[in-house]
């Protein structure tokens, strides 16, 4: 019964990182091809947009394995251990970096935008950069939760 508590938090997990493994194995790559072959002028900044997204799904899936790995505690009854605490880290630095890597390329964004007279490009950047620094915010205030729970929980134990 305990195993099953977390089971559709684990189906989230996988079906959250396979079509972003599948948008990094397939789209990104036809998305570089198709802008080299077409020969036209934006692929000089198109391409530190998906080098960007190439390089933050690497913190992206070292945040999910360490969301599998903090359900895995849960249902082990280690919720409350400074193995959450260091998962809960892990996962605001992760989110941390993804936002600043889109922040910083932010500027392509704009120009991209600009370009192609497109602001929908403009405001993918800005929902991307945004978006992972909610994570980010929202890990730190788990993670300072789950700190001071740890050290009541060990005072408790320390008392009986």
């Amino acid at each position: 019964m305990k195993l099953k508590s977390t089971l559709f938090l684990k189906l989230a997990v996988v079906s959250i990182g396979a079509p972003v493994f599948a948008l990094c194995i397939f789209l990104i790559f036809w998305i570089a091809k198709q802008v080299a072959n077409s020969g036209s002028g934006p692929e000089y900044y198109l391409y530190p947009i998906l080098g960007s997204m190439l390089i933050s799904a690497v913190p992206f899936f070292i945040a999910l394995f360490k969301a599998f790995r903090l359900l895995n505690y849960i249902d082990r009854d280690l919720a409350f251990s400074k193995l959450s605490v260091d998962a809960l880290k892990s996962i605001k630095l992760c989110a941390a970096v993804i936002s600043g890597l889109y922040f910083v390329s932010m500027p392509f964004f704009y120009i991209l935008g600009e370009l192609d007279d497109a602001p929908g490009v403009i405001l993918m950047g800005m929902t991307l950069t945004f978006a992972s620094a909610v994570v980010a915010v929202f890990a730190a205030v788990l993670q300072r939760l789950l700190e001071e729970a740890v050290y009541l929980k060990s005072e408790h134990d320390f008392t009986i």
